[in-house]
């Protein structure tokens, strides 16, 4: 029987990655985003390419209903979620504290926080009925250091990773493997998505590095579920080799 992934915010970067590198290991995966255009194409390649079912749940991970009613109506077969890929997440704006848009504020802690327990729960609550899993929360080097402007962003990643560690507490008796991974930059729409379209600034954040892909980061989280059974990668944080933290960079001219 095929293995199970889900993915949340799986139409672009990590999240669309991960899809395909679970995929291209002969898991079966449940794909979620907001567009639904993107999750159909997304189906279609990876059903043609290696051959596996693909199965497409439009909603977004803000609205606690839709992430509650999709993943309760999941048929019974793609309730065996094996592996949860936390995904789904953003950055808005990159302002001075008392500058920053309190939308964009809300935003980021509807998505990033509410929205990863949403999913969490509800796709924990499939796995305690089997006694086993394992959720992958995606946070970010943001959550391991603050950094100017970075204000709420930074804190929503924070919680992730306080999140986290409550989950692994919390799911221990189940059997359930909790694992945070924190990428440092990446080049992905992320930066484009922050800046609200503006291509150019978001390109600047790269200049002088060779910053991680979105495969990098699927390699990694991949990696993380193919170890024997009693073995659990609790936190993880990978950067590119020009980055130290979230401040320091050795940039090349």
């Amino acid at each position: 029987m095929k293995k199970i992934v889900f993915i949340t915010g799986a139409t672009a970067g990590f999240g669309e990655a991960c899809a395909y590198k679970f995929a291209a290991n002969g898991y079966d995966v449940i794909i979620n985003g907001r567009r639904k255009e993107r999750l159909h194409t997304l189906a279609n390649a990876l059903e043609k390419k290696f051959n596996i079912a693909v199965f497409q749940l439009a909603f977004d991970v803000q609205d606690e209903k839709a992430v509650t009613e999709a993943i309760a109506q999941l048929p019974v077969e793609w309730k065996n979620i094996d592996v949860l890929v936390n995904n789904a997440g953003l950055a808005l704006g990159r302002d001075f504290f008392e500058e920053a848009n309190t939308q964009d504020w809300n935003t980021m802690i509807d998505t990033n926080i509410k929205g990863l327990l949403y999913v969490g729960k509800a796709v924990a609550a499939c796995m305690t009925e089997r006694k086993k899993g394992h959720i992958i929360n995606m946070g970010s080097v943001a959550g391991k250091q603050l950094y100017e402007k970075g204000n709420v962003y930074c804190a929503t990643k924070y919680a992730v990773d306080a999140i986290t560690q409550g989950m692994r507490i919390d799911l221990l008796r189940h059997g359930i493997k909790v694992t945070a991974i924190n990428p440092g930059a990446a080049e992905t729409e992320f930066s484009v998505v922050r800046f609200k379209g503006d291509e150019e600034t978001a390109k600047k954040i790269y200049d002088g590095l060779k910053p991680l892909s979105a495969d990098d980061v699927a390699d990694v989280v991949y990696y993380c579920t193919t170890l024997p059974a009693h073995v659990c990668i609790n936190d993880l944080t990978i950067t590119c080799l020009q980055q130290a933290n979230a401040v320091f960079f050795n940039r090349q001219a």
